[in-house]
């Protein structure tokens, strides 16, 4: 009786484990996206910007990021 037990607290275990791992990956996906996005957006200011500032016109600053764009990884 106690190895039945035990074998369905495990499979209940794998199964709640599971659906935390899944839930992590989704939420982690979904803000991942997010970031992409912003930073897609962010990536076609800086291209406009480029196509403004020639060889012989004064540069002026470059666009800022958007606040909500995680530039962490790039920061050392």
């Amino acid at each position: 009786m106690g190895l039945l037990t035990w074998t369905q607290s495990r499979a209940t275990n794998r199964r709640s484990d599971f659906a935390a791992i899944t839930d992590r990956l989704d939420r982690e996906l979904k803000e991942e996206k997010i970031q992409r996005r912003l930073q897609g957006g962010y990536l076609l200011d800086l291209l406009r910007w480029a196509r403004l500032v020639g060889p012989t016109t004064p540069a002026g600053p470059p666009p800022e990021p958007p606040a909500e764009l995680d530039l962490s990884p790039w920061h050392h």
